[in-house]
């Protein structure tokens, strides 16, 4: 069972909720998809049965289409915040790390056309690969962040956070005005460029800033 740990493997003392995300935060991602930029940012919710460690093996659904990888900035919550604005964000932060929001493509893409929800394409068993987390101390500008994705040692996504359109505590404080945000919640941030299919068997290589960790699909 899935518990938020730091950068070292050592447990935090967070209770694991929900992961609150954002889409089409990234110009270039937005370009890659064929999509318009919205003129709010674009939420959805993935389950706390979504997340699993990144440093183990990540299984990925068989039989259900083409699974793409996302890289994305994590942020954890540690402090509650309802209605908050930018300052009482940057307080509430506990630390900060790198997922990969695993994404059902084929399964979304045919939700689209229907105009149906697509949380089966993104908040399925597993669908949120995340590192341990590093203390905001030490963790340098989280708006000046390198992101980076290696499959097979082939460079699949590089970006930085300050491509961001909405920057992260702008985002985090807009999300709080639907869902409390509680400790142990997980935020996603968007996605650069580049994301792509991956398969059983491929290695992946994910980098923030000089920080990197590996891992095998299964």
């Amino acid at each position: 069972m899935y518990q938020h740990r730091d950068w070292q493997g050592a447990l935090l003392d967070f209770p694991v909720n929900k992961v609150v995300c954002v889409g089409s935060n990234y110009a270039d991602h937005i370009k890659e998809m064929g999509n318009s930029v919205a003129p709010e940012p674009v939420l959805f919710i993935k389950p706390e049965t979504a997340l699993c460690d990144l440093r183990q093996p990540v299984a990925i659904p068989k039989n259900l289409g083409s699974v793409h990888h996302e890289v994305e900035l994590a942020v954890l919550i540690g402090t509650p915040l309802k209605q908050a604005n930018e300052e009482r964000v940057a307080r509430a932060i506990a630390g900060y790390g790198v997922a990969l929001d695993l994404t059902l493509r084929d399964i979304q893409s045919e939700c689209k056309k229907a105009g149906r929800p697509w949380e089966k394409a993104k908040g399925f068993d597993g669908a949120c690969p995340i590192s341990g987390f590093i203390p905001v101390a030490e963790f340098g500008d989280p708006q000046q962040t390198d992101l980076g994705v290696k499959v097979n040692d082939e460079i699949r996504q590089q970006g930085n956070t300050r491509d961001m359109i909405t920057p992260i505590l702008p985002l985090i404080a807009y999300m709080s005005r639907f869902f409390t945000l509680r400790a142990g919640d997980v935020i996603l941030t968007g996605t650069p460029a580049g994301v792509g299919p991956i398969v059983s068997g491929d290695m992946l290589t994910i980098t923030v800033n000089d920080r990197s960790l590996s891992t095998r699909i299964i």
